[in-house]
């Protein structure tokens, strides 16, 4: 199936698809569309253009391709399946994400892997090429964030309160110093071999779809982030 976006209005469009049984799907000049893939599982959707709000919200086990930015709540509550940005996006990428994989080769606004969380066999990841804005992995529950911060020269490649409220999965940074300001619930600390491992496929994935060398981007300074047992959210919690 091959439709051309346009200006068609985003309900005309997704019900165009839905009504469609091809496994692969062609949008051209997507302009703002909403809730593109949501829900859908077994399709391959390449969008050209710039998708609205909602992309592959529900997402169980289609992929995505965008050639162009996205804008807020991509993967919003994804369940399976794989997303592929060839641009940047928006804000609260993959709130509340439960497994598969959204790959960004550009930058991510603020707020990306909100509430993401993870359950028996779902894990879900998250990698950004560039830098991402502030409250990267608010209230993380589960998962993997991976920052690699091209663009960045080895700065610090998040904005402001990157972490807060984290009680689970791990978020990992790559630049030259250690992040500082941190909320006392997270610890940090330099990756290890074992992580560069856990990071390898993931990275190669974003080199397969971007370009660039698997080995060389895991060659430079990587930080881990987890939450701080010790320091938990207790006052958020009562108690005998």
């Amino acid at each position: 199936m091959r439709v051309e976006a346009g200006t068609m209005y985003y309900q005309q469009l997704n019900q165009l698809i839905r009504d469609n049984s091809d496994a692969e799907v062609v949008v051209d000049h997507v302009c703002g569309q909403r809730y593109l893939g949501c829900s859908s599982s077994g399709r391959h959707f390449t969008l050209y253009g710039v998708p609205g709000n909602g992309l592959g919200q529900y997402l169980d086990g289609s992929t995505i391709e965008v050639f162009g930015n996205t804008q807020e709540a991509v993967g919003d509550t994804m369940n399976d399946g794989e997303i592929i940005i060839h641009g940047s996006c928006g804000d609260a990428c993959g709130y509340g994400m439960r497994g598969g994989r959204i790959l960004i080769e550009g930058n991510v606004g603020y707020r990306a892997g909100i509430h993401m969380k993870a359950y028996l066999d779902k894990f879900p990841v998250l990698v950004v090429g560039g830098r991402a804005g502030s409250f990267l992995g608010e209230y993380q529950a589960g998962g993997l964030i991976v920052i690699l911060g091209q663009g960045a020269n080895g700065a610090y490649p998040v904005s402001n309160f990157c972490g807060t409220g984290m009680h689970g999965g791990k978020i990992v940074l790559r630049c030259d110093q250690p992040p500082v300001g941190l909320p006392p619930q997270v610890l940090v600390r330099p990756a290890t071999d074992g992580d560069r491992a856990e990071l390898l496929p993931h990275v190669s994935a974003w080199c397969a779809a971007f370009g660039g060398d698997p080995e060389a981007l895991l060659r430079p300074s990587f930080y881990v982030l987890t939450p701080n047992p010790e320091a938990g959210y207790h006052q958020l919690y009562t108690f005998n």
